[in-house]
């Protein structure tokens, strides 16, 4: 009997670690969303993603593309020229997106991210990213926090002339976003299922982050539009 229950014991314990390692290298996901429900799927790239293999990647069922430009008041990412100009190549759709360091100052920020990403009327509506993963400390008032945010964002509007999008995670939204912002698209991340926030709809939800694609060597994120093939024209307009 006990040899049994260490057989059972042992066996449970390799299929639980098998499917961790499977997990952890991204070769199974939490999320499958269908392209029947989702049609419109995309990626979000960074310098992390490498030189990436263009011929092989549009093979892919890409619909969308934002790529990391800015973070903070004078990061630009050094891949983000080179990233742009093969995706507009390949005539992808395509938008911006900035890490927003809360102990920076928000019109700095803005101004980073103009001088870096392009005024093209077929952008994308650009991308504000608020997460605590990678963010700095600061002893800033809740209150200075959504006012510094609310500058970056007017500035970036006035200039693109398109609502920007704001990526969250559910913890930042929960601590700070709540009934903020309602006017702006949301793009969430949940890697672990179907994202449902608090009071208002999601247009984006990054539903990967170790997937694995053609041309790209490194791990990558996984989005979807949340609407047709008609609606995400009208999206592209900012209207």
């Amino acid at each position: 009997m006990k040899k049994k229950i260490w057989t059972i014991l042992i066996t449970g314990a390799a299929i639980m670690f098998g499917l961790a390692f499977l997990l952890f290298k991204g070769y199974v996901r939490f999320n499958y969303p269908s392209k029947k429900e989702y049609p419109i799927q995309g990626i979000d790239i960074s310098h992390h993603q490498g030189i990436i293999n263009w011929d092989e990647l549009v093979k892919e069922d890409i619909k969308f593309v934002f790529i990391k430009a800015t973070e903070g008041g004078d990061y630009r990412d050094p891949k983000f020229k080179i990233n742009w100009e093969n995706t507009r190549k390949n005539n992808l759709p395509v938008g911006a997106y900035h890490f927003y360091r809360l102990c920076k100052n928000g019109i700095e920020q803005a101004e980073n991210f103009i001088s870096t990403v392009p005024n093209l009327k077929d952008n994308l509506p650009p991308v504000i990213d608020l997460e605590y993963g990678g963010n700095c400390q600061t002893e800033k008032s809740i209150d200075l926090i959504l006012s510094e945010i609310q500058a970056f964002i007017t500035s970036l509007e006035n200039h693109y002339g398109k609502t920007p999008i704001i990526y969250i995670t559910q913890e930042f939204y929960n601590d700070y976003l709540q009934n903020q912002f309602i006017n702006n698209p949301i793009w969430v991340r949940d890697i672990f299922k179907e994202p449902k926030i608090k009071n208002r709809p999601w247009t984006f939800w990054q539903y990967a982050n170790r997937a694995h694609l053609d041309g790209i060597d490194m791990y990558v994120d996984l989005n979807v539009f949340k609407g047709s093939a008609d609606e995400f024209e009208t999206f592209k307009k900012g209207l």
